[in-house]
Parts: structure tokens; sequence; C-alpha cells
């Protein structure tokens, strides 16, 4: 059957009633607009009310009495001022306003986002926290969230940035595996792309999570308040270390949390290996140690990888040499284990005989070694030693010794790595995007936080013996001959370099003028044989170079008259340092 067309007046019924909708909300809102202030002070009111009733009926019932003649006593006396019932009924009127103002509703809970994400957090969590014989799960599917999750935090995008969560007693929280399985979910299910700090209270059964802040970039190379013997490697969080030092940065002067590696003859950790991928920073790395270095010892660079980071430093006062090739490798680092093995000899005699070491065994000896298993396949090439095999001794002896060794490498040249460097490089570093399996390899512990994909350069983790692992950013220190280097940085690092070693070259030797004007006159006069003329008689393969010397200087002697040979002057150059590293200087004993 055909359907019928409604009437006109309930087809057009459902519009009228749509606006009459609107006009009465248009006009009620214009009601409150306008009534805002009494209902303001009615609300107020009201308010007051309530409080007076609440306090009445807290006051005791001996203090009932008192109270109310207090109170007559205080109506009475505003009703008999002058204009006391209008001031009295203005104070009314004030208080009831700004008992009755509006307030924002503070947030008492989560809202539905963040539940769902809880419960789908809960959730995720019960293969890991839950065993099939437990009579009462706290953890089990469809279970009550609440009571496993304490404290809780988002952000403005409704991610989790703290939680507090409480695990049964029985679950393996000492196997590291477990510990990572954990935290690789909460990683996934809280959001990545960010750093998060994972704290586990074995004894209480509760795991803390939080997300942690990104570690300032803005902390360029600058000269850092420290003592000799101190290095600052970087700055990490605040709550990590005790010590702050002073800094100036991007964002002004601040006093920033520093991870301080301490070396010298009390240091437990005297040498120090940094790991990370290629751009991850090591050469900045390097180069701040050396900066900071120079002040108070000498340095020896050897690169490895020839790209010639390093040039800024040649030439300059304590720097020793700056080598690239492998036969000056080779020869700097011999001449570096002969240096040792004389500082350690220098300080035995000198222990024996009850004196304090020579000065120039306690001046640091710093020996920077970028990328050695380049050095390492370039002598395995040529049949040369591997540089690493000297430095057997500088590490073995250097904390004794006034000398410490720092080596750089990256992930894909650590099988390179000598047994010594890896024994004797307590201070460990890694910088770089890395797996927590390659971080733990190399620092000896896996860090409580998950390491983020993409970094920026100079940022890592740093382990000092066998102290925790800290987050790690190296300060700002660029090759200032690089073009891409800013100019702040650029300056920075220039002010820090040492002047460089000025040598002129000798004055040309002058020829004493002869006296012409006046006549030279010759008495011979019969004299015994001289040592020269015995020395002439002799065979002349017969004699040594102690004894031409010993001969020629008594030949001078004889001759009457002779006048001595004049002084040299003196040299007009700098003092050349030490002896070149070209050739091994032996050991002394």
């Amino acid at each position: 059957m055909a359907r019928r067309p409604l009437p006109r007046i309930l087809s057009s019924g459902s519009a009228q009633i749509a606006r009459s909708r609107e006009i009465a909300r248009t006009a009620a809102d214009s009601a409150t607009d306008v009534l805002h202030p009494l209902i303001t002070v009615s609300r107020g009111l009201r308010k007051l009310a309530a409080t007076a009733r609440a306090r009445w009926a807290a006051t005791p019932k001996e203090r009932r009495g008192p109270t109310l003649l207090l109170v007559a006593a205080c109506v009475l006396v505003v009703a008999l001022m002058p204009y006391g019932p209008l001031l009295a009924l203005v104070v009314l009127m004030g208080a009831a306003a700004w008992k009755g103002r509006e307030r924002p509703v503070v947030k008492t809970g989560p809202d539905d986002a963040e539940i769902a994400r809880l419960k789908g957090l809960y959730e995720a969590l019960v293969p890991y926290f839950s065993v099939p014989d437990d009579p009462a799960p706290l953890f089990a599917h469809g279970g009550d969230w609440s009571g496993a999750f304490g404290e809780y935090a988002f952000d403005e995008d409704g991610r989790l940035t703290r939680l507090r969560i409480a695990y049964p007693p029985y679950f393996t929280d000492g196997e590291p595996a477990a510990r990572a399985r954990i935290e690789q979910l909460l990683h996934a299910k809280s959001g990545r792309g960010r750093e998060y700090r994972f704290d586990w209270d074995e004894e209480g059964n509760r795991l803390d999570l939080s997300v942690l802040p990104a570690l300032p970039t803005t902390i360029a190379a600058q000269r850092f308040v420290t003592v000799p013997g101190e290095t600052v490697l970087g700055f990490t969080d605040a709550e990590a270390v005790q010590r702050t030092v002073p800094v100036v940065s991007g964002d002004g002067t601040q006093d920033a949390p520093a991870v301080v590696w301490r070396t010298g003859p009390r240091s437990t950790e005297p040498h120090l290996l940094a790991v990370g991928q290629p751009g991850s920073g090591t050469t900045s790395l390097l180069r701040s140690i050396a900066l900071q270095a120079l002040p108070h010892g000498d340095v020896l660079i050897v690169d490895g990888a020839g790209t010639g980071e390093y040039a800024c430093l040649t030439g300059r006062d304590g720097v020793l040499a700056v080598e690239c090739g492998l036969v000056g490798a080779l020869a700097t680092l011999e001449w570096a284990a002969h240096e040792t093995e004389r500082r350690l000899i220098a300080a035995n005699r000198a222990r024996q005989a009850g004196q304090p070491a020579p000065e120039d065994t306690r001046r640091p000896l710093w020996i920077l070694l970028d990328r050695p298993g380049v050095l390492g396949d370039l002598a395995a090439a040529d049949g040369r030693p591997d540089p690493q095999e000297l430095l057997q001794v500088p590490l073995r002896h250097g904390r004794a010794a006034q000398v410490t060794v720092v080596v750089a490498e990256q992930f894909d040249g650590t099988d390179t790595l000598s047994e010594a460097v890896r024994t004797h490089t307590r201070a460990r570093i890694v910088l770089g995007p890395a797996a927590p399996e390659q971080i733990a390899a190399v620092l000896g512990a896996r860090p409580h936080t998950t390491p983020t994909p993409e970094v920026p350069a100079g940022r890592g983790y740093a382990r000092l013996g066998t102290g925790p692992v800290l987050r790690l950013q190296v300060p700002a220190t660029p090759d200032p001959y690089d073009d891409a280097t800013s100019e702040a940085h650029r300056q920075a690092v220039l002010d820090l370099l040492p002047e460089r070693r000025v040598v002129t070259a000798p004055p040309a030797p002058t020829t004493p003028p002869v006296l012409v004007d006046q006549p030279v006159s010759t008495v011979k006069t019969p004299a015994p044989p001289t040592a020269a003329d015995t020395a002439t008689d002799m065979d002349t393969d017969t004699l040594t170079a102690t004894d031409t010397v010993s001969l020629a200087a008594a030949a001078v002697e004889a001759v009457p008259g002779s006048a001595p040979e004049p002084t040299p002057a003196p040299r007009a150059e700098a003092d050349p340092g030490p002896a070149p590293f070209h050739t091994p200087v032996p050991a002394e004993g």
C-alpha cells in the first residue's frame, strides 16, 4: 500500500522545534551573562552559610554560649557605628563574590583515552607478570588495572610520562633478560622516539618508568673549572652525579652536572676506550680531552684514519707529535714505550735515594690513538708489527708513570682491539645510536634507559670502572678548519689552542776580518816535540775517537801563543723540546 505524505504541519514541526530550542538557548545565555554577578553572589552566600553551619556544628557545646555573645557584641558595635550596616553589607557581598567565583576544574583522574591506554598496557603485561598457579593474581586478563598501577602522569598528547608498576614477588627481576623484556614492552607501548628510564626496586617489587628530557647540546668547548688530573668527559642528568661545574652555554651561564674522569697515580681507571658509529663524535671527544690536557701535560696524537681531524693541534706548545702515517705512528708509540720505562726507572731511583721523583716524570703524558684498527691492517699488509703491541707498556705501567692512554674505535673495528687495550681501559664510552646489546658488550652493563634510534653527535653512555651507566653529552669540539663548523664553535676551539712553536733559522756565520796593514813576523825557535808531532808518528788506524780528541786538545795547549777558539754566539732559535720521535730513544739502565 502506498504511503501517504505527512501533513505539512507535522513535516515542518521539527524545524520549528529546533529553531525554538536555539532561541531559548540564546536567551538563557544572555540572561546568564546579565545575571552573572547575582549568581556569583548567591553561590558565595550559600557557601558562606554552609561554612558557618559546619563551624557551628564543630564548636563544642560549652563554647557555643560565649561564641554567641561575641557575635552579638560585634553586631551591636557595627550597628552603632556610623555607616556600620552599609560597610558590613559591602564586606559581606565582597566575601560572597570572592567565595562564589568560578574556579578552574581540577582534573582528579584519567580521562577515557588515558584509561584505555592504561588498560592496554595492563593487558600487555599479563603474560609476563602472571602464572597459572597464582590464586590471587595481580595481573589477569580483564582484571583491575588500578591495583597494579600506582602513580601515573600523561603529557599534552596523552602519552605516559611517569608510571609506577607493582609486580608480583615471584617475577625474576634479578635476571637481566627478564628485565630487558619488560623494558622493551613498556618502551613500545608507551611511545617510541623518547628516552625512558627504568628504576627497579627489587625489595619493594616496584618498577618506576619516567621519560627523560633530552640532554643539552648547547655546551661547547671551554675551560672547565677542574684541578690537574680531572677531565670533563661530558654532561649527564642532575640526579645521576653529585658534582656540577659552571659552564657557558647558549642559554647563559649555569651549573651543569658533569661526568668527571680522574687520572693519575691514584686513579682506578687510568685509561679510556671510546667506541661509536661513524659521525658519532668520538673524534670530538678526543679533541676535547686534548684541549683539557694541554695546560698541564704533553700530548701525543696518532690519527689512524688519516683524515686530518687533528691538524689544528700540529706544532702547538705541549703537542709532541701528530702522526697520520704508519712509520711515524710506530716510531711515536715506540718512543712512548721507552719514555714510560725511563720514567719508571727514574722514579724508582729517586725513591731508593729518598728523594722526590724528577719533575719530568711527574708531568702527565697523554697518548691519544684514533682508529688503531686501520693502522693494524696497514702494518699487517706491510709486514710490520701492530701499533697496539707498543701500547702494552704504557697501558700496564702508565698509572705509575703519569702516562694516560685514550683509544677511540668504531663498532666495526672493535674485533681488532688487542687484549691489552680491552683489559686496561676500564673507563668506557659509547657514542651514537647503538643497540642495548652493543652497549652492554662495551660497557659491561646494560643502561637503565632505552636508547633512541636518532641522537645528535656526542650523545651516548659512559661508565667509569664498575660504576653506574650514565647518559653522556660530549661538549661540542669540532674541527675549527672544517667549513661546516659554525663560527661560534670554531672560535671556542681556537681560543683554547696553545700558541704555536716558532722556530727561527740560526744566523749565518761571520768571517773575522784580516788585518793587512800590520806586518806579520814569525820567529823560529827550537821547541821540544809536541803531542801533535807524536800523533803524526803513530799509526792512524789504531787511534780511537777518544784518543784523537785528547791528542788534538794536547796539541792546542802545546802550541805557544795560540789563542783559544772564540765561543760561538748563542742560537736564536727556541728550545726544540724533546728529542724527535722518528728515532727511538733508548731507556736508561
